[in-house]
């Protein structure tokens, strides 16, 4: 058997809409961090990513910031990773910000697994210990790896029409690379969420402790305002200090060997993907998946 070496054909060339795929902006003590690819639902390529860390890095540096608050420009939060749209830059190098080696000259499987390592799995723990609170302000879907943003954020605060969906088991892939399921959610809900894949609603993931306040389209950027501008109103090192203590706790529950774990198996799911189906994605793509989410969705409210 020909193996499909573990990833999609090579795209002849990456045509990014923007140069500017997040931005940054200031309010007080606040810092506004902004993913701005409205036009593909806040969708992350690489460039967004290492756009976020280069973001996340100058609230982090500016002492006059106290908190920081990510949100999503346009209807939705974040429809997750980048799986189809003409700035798909799987195959492209950025300066790493972790110690790991390079991906696009590996071979097999080594691609994939090197590259999450650096973009999700790392990122994703590199911004879950900012020293600062910080605030996902979400509305509309958070899918996939919109999920692993929010999560990685003290507060969550989402609209009341605001959905949570993890549908990669369609592909054959046991949830997204920063596996936080088992800790945001009851284990059965857990498997609910991932093994049928279907969107949580804001007010029942609100029931879960998963998202901290209900809010409107009308009031989200205020609520956010108010609970931000009151954090900023405590010591900041007291902030940082119980941040890291509730993180402890956490990581002595097992959060962070749950998902070494986990990320092992993600990636046996894609190279046993890549063997059986035609791409590392089980056979689909951007196109089928969105018309399975959309036709799951329909149903539902059937």
């Amino acid at each position: 058997m020909e193996l499909n070496s573990f990833i999609e054909p090579k795209q002849v060339e990456i045509v990014y809409e923007t140069g500017t795929p997040v931005r940054y902006e200031t309010d007080g003590p606040i810092a506004y961090v902004i993913m701005d690819r409205p036009k593909y639902n806040n969708a992350q390529n690489s460039q967004m990513t290492y756009a976020l860390d280069a973001a996340f890095k100058r609230a982090v540096d500016d002492d006059a910031v106290s908190v920081v608050v990510l949100k999503g420009a346009g209807k939705h939060f974040s429809a997750g990773h980048d799986i189809g749209t003409p700035g798909r830059d799987l195959h492209k190098e950025f300066d790493r910000r972790g110690l790991f080696p390079g991906h696009t000259n590996k071979p097999g499987a080594e691609l994939l697994y090197t590259r999450e390592h650096e973009v999700y799995l790392g990122m994703c723990r590199r911004w879950r210990d900012i020293p600062k609170p910080t605030i996902a302000a979400v509305q509309g879907a958070c899918i996939a790896g919109g999920l692993m943003l929010a999560w990685v954020c003290d507060f969550i605060v989402a609209t009341e029409d605001a959905f949570f969906q993890d549908p990669v088991n369609r592909m054959g892939i046991p949830g997204v690379e920063y596996f936080a399921h088992g800790f945001e959610l009851p284990p059965r809900v857990a498997k609910e969420f991932i093994m049928l894949g279907e969107r949580m609603s804001a007010g029942r993931a609100y029931n879960f402790g998963m998202v901290n306040r209900l809010s409107t389209r009308e009031k989200l950027d205020g609520d956010v305002k108010a609970m931000a501008l009151e954090l900023a109103t405590r010591p900041r090192l007291g902030n940082w200090l119980t941040k890291q203590a509730l993180n402890h706790v956490e990581d002595l529950r097992g959060k962070r060997t749950a998902a070494d774990a986990h990320f092992h198996m993600h990636h046996f799911a894609h190279a046993q993907s890549d063997i059986v189906s035609s791409n590392s994605l089980g056979g689909m793509d951007a196109k089928s998946m969105a018309a399975a989410n959309k036709r799951q969705a329909s149903e539902n409210d059937d």
